[in-house]
């Protein structure tokens, strides 16, 4: 369906590389230890290091350091390669675990252990994790996995909708952004345009690029992806097509100093958005104003409320495709774009005639017919909320898509009873549940994981919990910035659409 996630790579992780950098004239980043020792990908090994030091290096100071922050880099096969990297030692040194598994929290956590060891020269631990999780047979989702004496975690599964404060990414990106600038960001990525997202924190910066890319679901960004943009690359900025960056705030003079058209720019340190663009005015009211609502609901704040929310509403937006489905016998399932552009709510027909030129519609659309064509069927949550809400109709081609599929034992028809299935209700009852907990249980997970989920146990040495899968740190790290978390708590209280400014530039 377009994700850009491998499926069954080789192995957990790549490579480890140690990264140095003095910032001094005429030298640049360069490996210091690396793991397996005779990884010799020449071209990953020289691009790596630059992608470790993403910012101004005269702009160094004190937050940098114990940051856990993520950069991607694209395969041959447009896959993503996920850099999980960790400053240390004065933001002068950088631990980064190279890996198709978009594993955040545990690989930050790891990152912790591995940077821990490296301090008190414990090499033979060191050595001992890297083989461990180097050889380790990729586990299914929610196994526990025992790494060393010291370090366990539990496998995360990505098929779950993100939930808050578990999921890092969006965590950070709910407690950063207001609710205003998160609705103009996912306008303008459905509108596919150029977005630079910025930020003085890199933790920050890329959970909010990951954490909004993430809403698109079941939907995936299909252009330009560079969660963290390293200084060498700045003028992918003036690129003509669509993309989505971060930029470190010690390089924006240096874009704003650029050619820069048609570009939408969040600054999350400001939590200001200048667009030229009319996009969220141009969603169907409706949608936008239901998808609003939910977010300021105190309910969405903890679990996944918010993910949830988002996914209601490409629902309300596309899940009319079925409709759109073409069956005739003996031939291929085909999708016609007239049937599906042909919505009694002239906003919704505006909206859906763009929809088709999208590429992130596009390759939805070629996924979800590979499989039926196929004769596999799909279950995801996405067709779960379609089952469950308005949007999947009553005329004659959604009918006959369903006997279809019953007919030939496709996974899709049996989705459609789980909205009678006593289990689905009793997860949807505990989701319900788990959402009252609130704003202040949120709040007061958030800050015990600042103040005590910093990586060690009560004897000092580092562990992983099995049981949480929010981020450790180590060394002064911190989830988020005093500053930002003060912001949302404000907005957590307030709720005030005035709270901060939207700047529109026409």
């Amino acid at each position: 369906m377009g994700s850009r996630i491998k499926e069954n790579p080789e192995s957990t992780f790549e490579v480890y590389l140690e990264v140095s950098f003095q910032g001094t004239q005429g030298t640049g980043p360069e490996v210091v230890r690396q793991f397996p020792v005779d990884y010799n990908e020449q071209e990953t090994l020289k691009t790596v290091p630059r992608f470790c030091f993403p910012f101004s290096i005269d702009s160094l100071t004190v937050n940098h350091v114990g940051q856990n922050f993520t950069f991607v880099l694209t395969d041959i096969e447009s896959k993503q390669r996920f850099g999980f990297c960790r400053l240390s030692s004065g933001a002068h040194s950088c631990y980064c675990i190279l890996s198709y598994l978009p594993w955040f929290e545990v690989f930050y956590k790891l990152l912790n252990i591995l940077a821990d060891y490296t301090v008190k020269s414990q090499v033979s631990h060191w050595q001992e994790l890297l083989v461990t999780l180097h050889t380790l047979p990729i586990p299914e989702p929610g196994v526990p996995v025992n790494l060393s004496v010291h370090s366990y975690f539990t496998v995360p599964d990505k098929r779950e909708l993100p939930s808050i404060p578990e999921n890092r990414n969006l965590t950070e990106y709910f407690v950063a952004v207001d609710v205003n600038n998160m609705l103009h960001l996912y306008a303008s990525m459905l509108y596919e345009r150029r977005i630079i997202v910025c930020c003085s924190k890199l933790s920050t910066l890329t959970a909010c690029i990951h954490g909004s890319a993430g809403m698109l679901y079941p939907m995936y960004w299909q252009h330009v992806y560079i969660p963290v943009l390293p200084q060498h690359l700045i003028d992918y900025c003036c690129a003509p097509m669509p993309y989505l960056i971060g930029v470190h705030t010690s390089l924006m003079e240096k874009v704003r100093g650029m050619a820069l058209d048609d570009v939408v720019i969040l600054n999350v340190d400001t939590n200001t958005l200048e667009t030229p663009f009319d996009d969220l005015q141009s969603l169907p009211y409706d949608v936008i104003a239901s998808l609003k609502n939910r977010l300021k609901k105190v309910s969405t704040t903890t679990g996944n409320g918010v993910a949830r929310a988002f996914l209601k509403s490409q629902a309300a937006l596309f899940g009319s495709y079925r409709n759109a489905l073409q069956i005739v016998a003996g031939e291929p399932i085909t999708f016609s774009e007239e049937t599906f552009v042909s919505h009694r709510s002239s906003a919704m027909r505006q909206f859906l005639q763009n929809a088709i030129q999208l590429q992130l519609f596009k390759q939805f659309i070629d996924g979800r017919l590979d499989l039926l064509n196929a004769g596999e069927g799909f279950s995801d949550d996405f067709e779960e909320e379609i089952n469950m809400g308005e949007y999947a109709g009553s005329d004659k081609n959604y009918h006959q898509w369903l006997f279809t599929v019953k007919k030939g034992g496709g996974a899709i028809y049996n989705t459609v009873k789980t909205k009678a299935n006593p289990a689905m209700k009793t997860v949807y009852k505990f989701a319900k549940d788990h959402a009252r907990m609130g704003i202040k249980e949120v709040k007061s997970r958030l800050k015990q994981k600042e103040h005590t989920e910093n990586g060690y146990s009560t004897a000092g040495t580092p562990v992983i919990d099995e049981d949480s899968t929010t981020t450790t740190t180590v060394g002064g790290a911190v989830m988020m910035s005093s500053s930002a978390a003060l912001r949302r708590e404000a907005s957590l209280q307030s709720w005030d659409d005035g709270n901060r400014p939207i700047t529109m530039h026409r």
